[in-house]
């Protein structure tokens, strides 16, 4: 892209991104959710023979904004941006919909196996059918750890649909011992005995994670110290979403994919729009470290930056959502000019 372009696109959006990003200089608190699943809707879409895929909109689609696509943490679901949902100034400058991943919320298929390919078009898809993508119009992915890599594979699969990428904690590459040098957890072994107790051939309508599981999730993402509301909504919607056989599938599903995914190393030269990653000082899951040394890999990225937040958790939007949050309205604002000078 013609570096003018990001010039002139900083420049008319200066005095816009003025004007939000000052209505982020009050106090922020994060939002505990009230309640869950009902605030989804499902769509159809073809992938897999067939997928009903969960999504959130705050606010109804209004086609003259950018919009910014959510994607959830491991086992957690939409109700992760209830912040964003809440912040006036983010929906008066964008539309936001967050589509819940396979095994993840509301979402739904008959296939027993999936991967994180599959979520990335299975996303393009709901984005498709909403008419909220297509010719001419694009959109921003913000993607919450497994969502960062997400972010990625939508921009690998579709690129000419997608304006730029936001991840926040997360990690290009596989459960590598290379990620485990720099600081990061050993996803493998932590997840290994669940795994290994979530796999049988016997029908389980009783099954229902346990509570040192969801305990667990809950302090590597939101941090030990978050708040006790916090802490009993999570544990109760996990048990919930995850209960019975199927849910046990599900679950299960989605633990094999995460520690072991594949790597996007020796794909990332093929990211060609601007990407934002945003990471936590007191993430323990993945280290700024390694954020340091893949951000770099986005060789063909016209923007590629690392903006790291001091005492930011796993789980940053929730931790942290006004810097979270007047970053995105910065990034959608410029690009967004960016994206209207290229057509």
């Amino acid at each position: 892209m013609d570096s003018t372009w990001i010039k002139q696109g900083a420049s008319v959006a200066h005095q816009r991104i003025l004007e939000l990003t000052s209505q982020f200089t009050t106090t922020t608190t994060t939002t505990t959710p009230t309640a869950a699943m009902p605030n989804t809707k499902t769509i159809h879409v073809p992938h897999l023979g067939g997928i009903d895929a969960a999504y959130q909109m705050p606010h109804p689609y209004d086609p003259s904004k950018p919009t910014l696509v959510l994607v959830n943490s491991f086992t957690t679901f939409s109700e992760l941006y209830q912040s964003q949902y809440a912040n006036k100034s983010l929906t008066d400058a964008m539309n936001l919909i967050a589509i819940e991943l396979l095994g993840h919320g509301q979402t739904r298929t008959k296939s027993k196996n999936s991967t994180y390919w599959d979520t990335a078009i299975m996303n393009l898809q709901v984005l498709s059918a909403l008419h909220i993508s297509g010719p001419g119009k694009k959109v921003f992915v913000l993607g919450t750890s497994q969502g960062g890599w997400i972010t990625a594979r939508m921009a690998l699969v579709a690129p000419e649909l997608i304006s730029g990428i936001i991840p926040l904690g997360t990690s290009m590459d596989y459960e590598s011992e290379r990620t485990r040098s720099l600081g990061c957890w050993n996803g493998p072994a932590d997840l290994a005995a669940n795994i290994k107790e979530w796999t049988t051939n016997e029908k389980t309508d009783d099954f229902e994670p346990s509570e040192d599981y969801a305990n667990f999730l809950i302090d590597i993402g939101f941090g030990k110290e978050c708040p006790q509301e916090t802490r009993a909504f999570w544990v109760k919607e996990i048990q919930k979403n995850y209960r019975g056989d199927e849910g046990r599938r599900r679950i299960r599903m989605a633990a094999i994919n995460l520690a072991e995914r594949d790597g996007l190393h020796a794909r990332l030269s093929d990211v060609r729009c601007p990407v934002l990653w945003l990471h936590g000082t007191a993430d323990p899951v993945y280290s700024v470290k390694n954020a340091e040394e893949e951000i770099k890999m986005f060789v063909n990225s016209p923007d590629a930056k690392l903006q790291t937040v001091e005492g930011g958790q796993h789980f940053l939007s929730f931790s942290h959502p006004k810097e979270v949050d007047a970053a995105l309205v910065e990034f959608v604002d410029v690009y967004v000019v960016v994206v209207k000078l290229a057509l």
